[in-house]
């Protein structure tokens, strides 16, 4: 068991209070660490250790260029040291090795394509008359906070720090208490780098305490939040106090649409692996599944074979699925299968956690056929490896199934009828839409977003510095 501290102000600190907390590796659920538990006093500082930073004439004259430079140096200490950050990634969070080693990258692909795009942030010019010079610039917020959920912690980090940082903010992160190791191992690895002292900032703890001190801070400018409706809607409760800009993602419940004219081997392959992708517990899980009527049992039983063929075990020895997070996500699955029955939801397979495996957090992949689209199975974000499966004859029924959750973040088209695929590519409420293919999110360059109650905001690509920086407008008057 190794003891970590905080990262503020370019320094390891404790928490004020002296407290600490556990965590656990999920496969064995033997502590695997201990963390500072922060408290409002501890964000403070982590704060203004930021507010300096932004603040200070060495920040400001930082010139892009230079931003560039040090991302790509962020980017190659990540990679430098990727076996230990997927080993301790794979260890804190439960997920394959192999997996783990894909977050790696991406988390390097991060900074590596917001060092590209720093010294490329442009404003515009307005023609107004001959007298007038307008132009905009756009300029960073300050002080970002970037509270960072449990499913992955590695990449999640990159993914809002590397644009916030490319802008010229400066930030505080706050990981999840129960996967904080690899964000505090990246604060390590910045700090070989040239990043002036308290543009980057860790504070460990739980939500309703850490996490709700930075939200409502005062002196924080932005607020990038990945997490459940409930805790999301807190967060922009304190955003509000303080009239702060947010970027939100919420979850999903997010639908494949298989038609009879797919490739159905490879369709099939896809709805397993988007479900088991993290065991489940990603918010563009493809957690429903829209098939038409004709093709119904056959494809479901592609499926259930499939399933019943994924390896499972501990993430370090890189199964094809590894633990759930935690007792209390199992507890929550365990839950919803008891919901399952008293709803008559039909379990075609699965269902149940693995007896025998070495802690006990162990689930099966699970497919259920619910009796209403209205059901809980339908409609609610479970984080875990169940797919809840629907029948359907006709496009615009199609079309209503996909839009039936209040949450629209990804979805999956699988046909070879190009029409089939737009006309549902225009109509579906989703910020990402996949046809023949199924990307879980996407890659670094590709804008990722919800609609609904699966937020609103974008990260990855180019559209995501829009949401790191604003807008200033000047004008000239031109006097001869």
């Amino acid at each position: 068991m190794k003891s970590f501290k905080m990262f503020i102000g370019n320094k390891w600190v404790e928490s004020s209070s002296g407290k600490m907390i556990e965590t656990k590796n999920p496969a064995n659920m033997e502590v695997l660490a201990k963390f500072p538990r922060a408290t409002a006093t501890d964000v403070d500082k982590a704060v203004q250790a930021a507010r300096e930073a932004f603040e200070a004439t060495e920040g400001r004259e930082i010139i892009p260029a230079e931003r560039s430079r040090i991302l790509f140096k962020i980017a190659s200490v990540i990679r430098e040291n990727k076996d230990e950050l997927a080993e301790l990634e794979t260890l804190d969070m439960g997920k394959p090795l192999t997996q783990a080693y894909a977050d790696v990258e991406v988390a390097a692909r991060y900074f590596e394509y917001f060092g590209g795009a720093a010294d490329k942030i442009l404003g515009e010019t307005i023609p107004i008359n001959s007298e007038m010079l307008d132009y905009t610039v756009r300029e960073p917020f300050g002080v970002t906070a970037h509270i960072v959920p449990w499913n992955y912690p590695l990449q999640m980090t990159a993914r809002s720090v590397a644009p916030a940082l490319a802008a010229g903010n400066t930030v505080v992160v706050k990981p999840a208490e129960d996967t904080s190791i690899t964000t505090l191992k990246i604060a390590e690895l910045i700090k070989q780098t040239d990043l002036p002292t308290g543009v980057f900032n860790v504070v460990t703890g739980y939500g309703y305490e850490a996490g709700d001190a930075l939200s409502s801070h005062p002196d924080i400018d932005h607020i990038t939040f990945t997490g459940s409706v409930p805790t999301g809607t807190s967060v922009m409760k304190n955003a509000a106090k303080h009239i702060k800009s947010l970027t939100l993602e919420l979850g999903g419940k997010s639908p494949n649409i298989v038609f009879a004219d797919a490739n159905l081997e490879e369709a099939a392959d896809w709805v397993v692996r988007t479900l088991i992708q993290n065991t489940g517990q990603t918010c563009t899980a493809g957690s429903r599944l829209l098939v038409e009527k004709s093709i119904k049992d056959e494809f479901l039983e592609k499926v259930t074979g499939i399933m019943s063929r994924v390896t499972i075990g501990p993430g370090i020895e890189d199964k094809q699925m590894g633990p759930v997070v935690s007792e209390k996500q199992m507890d929550t699955l365990v839950n919803y299968m008891k919901v399952a029955d008293e709803e008559g939801t039909e379990i075609i397979r699965g269902g149940k956690s693995i007896e025998g495996m070495t802690s006990g957090l162990f689930f099966e992949p699970t497919l259920v056929i619910p009796k209403s689209k209205d059901s809980r199975l339908a409609q609610e974000e479970l984080f875990g490896p169940v797919v809840a499966a629907f029948e359907f004859e006709t496009l615009e029924e199609a079309l209503e199934l996909a839009n039936s959750t209040d949450y629209g973040l990804v979805t999956g088209i699988w046909t070879s009828n190009i029409n089939t695929a737009l006309w549902l590519s225009q109509r579906v409420r989703s910020g990402q839409v996949f046809v023949n293919n199924y990307g879980a999110g996407g890659g670094v360059e590709m804008p990722f977003g919800g609609q609904g109650k699966s937020g609103f905001g974008r990260e990855k690509g180019l559209e995501s510095l829009k949401h790191y920086t604003q807008v200033k407008n000047v004008a000239i008057k031109i006097s001869r």
